[in-house]
């Protein structure tokens, strides 16, 4: 007896052990240095890249002097007018050191500036306007380098590059997720290759986008410390539609940010001329932020309801003439009134993807269902999905058990499963 109480003993303190590894493991998933807040988003006019290698009387001279040539060529690139720098300096909003190196008498530095939109754009004409903007994309950016694929598991350049691009002045309306936290797990290079309509629609939801960009970029190492190729590929969409590809070169690792910086700049173009072109439409298959059913298969299911309906009257007229011995007149359906549509709360089991996928095809088919759609899933746990119905609770759990679900119901809610 002892030794079996021993035993009960060390198996408890097993199972304690376990639940513990398990936890940090299940911790583990979502900890770590990852997570790059993107910057808040202006309409300012950015100009990024500019070069000055400039001197000075002092350091502090040089500087300045390299601040004040980089307005000027910044604002070069934009086509503006000529005016002093006095004046110039008061269309300014911010200077960005994207690298510098300060001399005793002598600055070199690659920098970036920013103008004030009101202030400047009304001596740039057009170039200074505001246009129309894309729906929200949700910007999901892949780095390929050496056999693996990574998003947001880990803080990474590319992603930093995208959460520190300034998208005020862009067409593009773009969503940038943090990467911190569950993000890592949502959103992961193998949710690209995902074809499933559901999916794409809880997680852009979950973002309020209504559809997604993927700028990948693969890196080639020629060797370590040297040249560092990137091929990068723009694609669109839940189908990973191409948009287009470029190739650069960084000279080291520490040129590999800057390369990075100006891709991104590269891909807002594409993705700009994509816009331009009609390409970069909301898909209509993810219905953002629409719980209603779509309006051409509605009508087909309408229009299958209504053919069954005069079938079933016309086999009943033919019934009734049989039984009566003679002929007689059709009887003229009479009119009642429209059913009340409500929507409904109803809870299912969810092993996986596909019995997710299953449940909601067939309670959408269920005769007299408007729509459906899921408010909160967990896999292999119980989910959570809106029904609009054309009747009261009592007659949408007897349809759904017209289609096999075993129903439990509740307050203005229903439990099914199979």
């Amino acid at each position: 007896m002892p030794n079996r109480r021993i035993f009960q003993l060390l198996l408890v303190f097993a199972a304690l052990g376990l639940a513990v590894v398990a936890a940090r493991i299940l911790t583990a998933q979502v900890e770590g240095d990852r997570g790059v807040a993107a910057v808040v988003s202006s309409s300012d006019i950015d100009v990024a890249g500019i070069e000055v290698d400039v001197r000075g009387s002092s350091a502090e001279d040089a500087r300045q002097t390299g601040w004040r040539e980089a307005q000027r060529k910044g604002w070069a690139k934009l086509g503006g007018p000529k005016m002093p720098d006095s004046q110039l300096q008061g269309l300014v909003s911010a200077i960005v050191i994207q690298k510098e190196r300060i001399a005793p008498k002598r600055y070199i530095a690659t920098l970036g500036v920013i103008f004030d939109r009101a202030r400047a754009g009304r001596f740039l004409g057009g170039g200074g306007a505001r246009q129309s903007q894309s729906a929200p994309m949700m910007v999901l950016p892949v780095t390929i380098s050496g056999g693996s694929a990574l998003v947001y598991e880990r803080r990474n350049p590319w992603q930093r590059a995208w959460a520190e691009y300034q998208a005020g002045s862009s067409r593009i309306s773009y969503v940038r997720p943090s990467g911190a936290g569950g993000d890592s797990l949502l959103l992961t290079y193998g949710q690209t290759s995902r074809r499933s309509r559901l999916w794409w629609r809880n997680i852009l939801d979950e973002f309020q986008a209504a559809d997604v960009l993927i700028p990948i970029v693969k890196l080639d190492h020629q060797y370590p410390g040297g040249p560092i190729t990137g091929n990068f590929t723009a694609r669109y969409g839940p189908d990973n539609t191409f948009l287009g590809s470029f190739s650069m070169t960084a000279q080291s690792d520490a040129d590999l940010p800057r390369m990075l910086q100006e891709a991104v700049q590269r891909f807002d173009g594409v993705f700009t001329q994509a816009l331009a072109d009609g390409k970069l439409k909301p898909n209509p298959t993810l219905r953002y932020n629409s719980d209603e059913a779509d309006p051409v298969l509605q009508r087909l299911i309408e229009i299958g309801r209504a053919t069954r309906a005069q079938e079933r009257a016309a086999q009943a007229a033919a019934a009734a003439g049989e039984g009566g011995g003679g002929v007689s007149a059709a009887a003229t359906p009479t009119p009642t009134a429209a059913a009340v549509v409500s929507a409904f709360t109803v809870q299912f089991a969810s092993p996986d993807a596909g019995a997710i996928d299953a449940t909601l095809a067939a309670v959408r088919a269920t005769p007299g269902v408007r729509g459906a759609a899921t408010t909160s899933l967990a896999i292999g746990g119980t989910s959570v999905m809106s029904v609009t119905y054309g009747g009261s609770i009592a007659e949408l759990a007897s349809a759904l058990r017209g289609r096999g679900f075993t129903v439990n119901q509740g307050s203005n809610a229903l439990a099914i499963r199979r």
